[in-house]
């Protein structure tokens, strides 16, 4: 849908932040420093003009001395000139350009300094007996603090007490946030409501429109609850988000707080969790405390699975579990006596096996909201979600194939992916990001950094051709197997020396052959080798990994083994309840082992064969490799032929076809419907048939 201009102004109005209140605190430490050297700046001793002691004696000399002050504990003489004096021309000038505003009035005019008292006095008594003795005036004695002298006296012991008054402050929780030991226990809970709402909505989440009906749901009930409570349906006391990393579950809530139009508290599940005993269950309290003053409400917990695991898990016997009882404050405020139903508790966990079972039964949680990764169509709204911002040439991106091309990809690797295509566009100075940079990027986040300055001996290089070549040659001549997208022998991550991409198909269901078929496209790489060189090399680490897993699957958990059975040993609730780390004797696993090397074997054997068999086209693969370093789809089919199987693609389908993933798959049902129309038919006619043989019967 188009914007409308009055849509663009509302997104790009600029709403102003809200005014932070002033630090008086750091008002009043430089107000007092100000007063502190102020005073002492414009105090009146530290303002007169310094002479020596023998220009003193033509002054007193020549009876323009009107009063002598000698202060003891500083050894300063102070002189003040008699009002007559001061009209002589030749203090006025020197006064003025001395700039002292108490030189015509107080003073004092000048000032020097003395060695000792007793020097002075000596000298003195010299002075005034050369004068008449009308003339003389003597001289006072004092003993004179100054406000500097204060403030280095005292100012250690002000800025002391001051130190421990703030420190107290911040214990208090009157200082701000940190450091408030004596409220530790309240909640750290984030508040977001009208004052400070949240700016992202409903629109700005995609690929997640069966969560976001759930959670609308809620928020419709807090705006409109009279719309549920007319029919006696009550509101959800709590929904727990479970998916893997990066699905964006902390999105969806985020929307929720924006657009649900109530007070909302976002938290995360270790922000209960301190290192003195009893805060969690302090600052649980505190949260519902708060909740409740502003109900209705909604309360986010990010990561629950920090204070909500199982009890009685590792606990030692007769200690204090900090966690379990945070928990058990969790539960009786979410469902206990005095709960208030006007609070609902969003949560979100990528852990939900390890979660207590009292905090998922429903009166808690109610609901749980599966967010799981995007299928094909929720990746290309994410892409267009993301690549809305960015600046790329619209005529060669295509959404639709950049979905197609990310299978498994969760919403936090797609944003990934389009921020690494803008950075690349970005380093090679281009002016838009092209469809290239988004096949770059998509390389660099699955495989690795690429590194072509990476030293690798020739041979080295062939035997990782060959390898590569194996897995693309075996994965074209298997029909269950994977679609080969780029295959490349360029050095790329920590380890890796080759790289192949393939476009899995999204299933939930795997049958005996696909499995099969994924094993022996795995193994293709050694398998090529030893065809080749009749030696194996270290490159097949990842790919023993994966088939050894794989194998050990289909024998010990899918039940997909003759000689064993039907049986099944995989724990889903990790023996939560039985407590068993090996649920078989030691003859039954001596038995897994057997069978897993049997299967092993034989998928080799089969791919030897293939390998074998296709030698011709393994070789063309191979050597083309070594001159291009990478290959495309399109190259296979030039090098080697089309797939022996006509079978189209779901992503075929997709990214080739201009119809949409929905009407791909309306277009197969009505084909399975003629189908089943032709089936019936020939039944019908079989029928007859059949029928009209039994009737000759009959008559014979």
């Amino acid at each position: 849908m188009a914007e409308t201009p009055n849509n663009k102004d509302k997104r790009k109005k600029i709403i102003p932040k809200p005014p932070q209140k002033p630090n008086y605190q750091v008002w009043v430490i430089i107000a007092l420093i100000s007063v502190v050297f102020g005073i002492s700046l414009f105090s009146g001793g530290s303002s007169a003009i310094k002479i020596s002691e023998k220009r003193f004696e033509r002054m007193y000399l020549s009876n323009d001395v009107k009063k002598v002050v000698l202060l003891k504990n500083q050894g300063v003489v102070e002189v003040f000139l008699k009002e007559e004096a001061l009209q002589n021309s030749k203090y006025i000038q020197e006064l003025e350009n001395s700039g002292n505003p108490w030189s015509y009035e107080k003073g004092p005019h000048y000032t020097f300094e003395v060695p000792s008292l007793e020097i002075f006095n000596k000298n003195f008594s010299e002075l005034e007996a050369q004068v008449p003795d009308s003339e003389r005036i003597g001289y006072e004695v004092e003993e004179r603090t100054s406000w500097t002298d204060m403030f280095w006296s005292y100012g250690f012991l002000i800025f002391l007490l001051f130190g421990v008054w703030f420190l107290m402050r911040r214990m208090s929780g009157q200082g701000g946030p940190g450091g408030q030991i004596f409220n530790i226990g309240k909640s750290k809970a984030a508040l977001f409501d009208a004052e400070n709402k949240v700016k992202i909505t409903f629109k700005d989440v995609a690929g997640l429109d069966e969560a976001k009906e759930e959670v609308a749901e809620i928020v419709e009930f807090l705006k409109t609850p009279s719309k549920f409570t007319t029919l006696g349906g009550k509101i959800p006391k709590g929904a727990l988000l479970v998916g893997p990393p990066g699905t964006g579950k902390t999105l969806l809530a985020k929307a929720v707080a924006g657009e649900a139009g109530v007070p909302f508290f976002s938290l995360s599940g270790s922000d209960f969790v301190e290192m003195f005993v009893g805060v969690g269950a302090a600052r649980v309290r505190d949260l519902f405390k708060q909740a409740k003053e502003k109900a209705p409400c909604i309360v986010f917990i990010d990561e629950i699975d920090a204070i909500g695991r199982s009890r009685g898990n590792g606990r030692m016997p007769g200690s204090n579990d900090e966690r379990e009882n945070t928990l058990n404050s969790l539960l009786v405020e979410m469902d206990g006596f005095s709960t208030d139903s006007g609070v609902i508790i969003l949560a979100a966990t990528n852990r939900p096996d390890v979660l207590d079972s009292a905090l998922m039964r429903p009166g808690r949680f109610d609901r749980q909201i599966s967010i799981d990764k995007p299928d094909i169509v929720g990746r290309e709204a994410i892409f267009k979600v993301h690549l809305k911002p960015l600046k790329v040439d619209e005529k060669n991106v295509d959404s639709r194939k950049l979905a197609a091309q990310t299978p498994g990809f969760a919403g936090a690797e797609i944003a990934n992916v389009c921020n690494e295509a803008a950075l690349i566009a970005a380093r090679k100075n281009k002016k838009a990001i092209e469809m290239q940079d988004f096949h770059d990027a998509i390389d660099r986040v699955i495989g690795g950094l690429e590194k072509k300055n990476k030293l690798i001996s020739p041979n080295e290089k062939k035997i990782v051709a060959y390898h590569e070549a194996g897995h693309a040659v075996a994965g074209w001549f298997l029909e269950h197997a994977d679609p080969l997208v780029k295959v490349s022998i360029v050095p790329r991550g920590v380890a890796a020396l080759g790289y192949a991409q393939y476009l899995p198909k999204e299933q939930f269901l795997y049958q005996t052959e696909q499995l099969m078929d994924d094993m022996c496209m795995a193994l293709g790489g050694r398998a090529a080798e030893q065809i080749t060189f009749g030696k194996i090399s270290t490159g097949a680490l990842s790919d023993l990994e994966r088939i050894t897993k794989m194998a050990y699957s289909i024998v010990s958990v899918y039940g997909m083994n003759e000689k064993i059975g039907n049986v099944s040993y995989y724990d889903s609730k990790d023996g939560g309840d039985y407590k068993f780390t090996k649920p078989y004797s030691e003859a039954t696993a001596q038995t897994i082992d057997e069978e897993v090397r049997a299967l092993i074997d034989n998928v080799y054997d089969r791919t030897l064969k293939l390998l074998t068999d296709k030698k011709k086209e393994l070789g063309i693969l191979a050597e083309q490799l070594l001159e291009k370093e990478i290959l495309f789809q399109s190259d296979l089919e030039r090098l080697i032929g089309k797939r022996p199987f006509e079978e189209q693609t779901t992503y075929e389908a997709f990214t080739n076809g201009k119809q949409s993933i929905a009407e791909a798959d309306v277009k197969s049902e009505q084909v399975d419907e003629n189908k089943d129309e032709e089936k019936e038919e020939e039944t019908v006619a079989d029928n007859s048939d059949k029928s009209g043989g039994d009737s000759d019967e009959n008559k014979n």
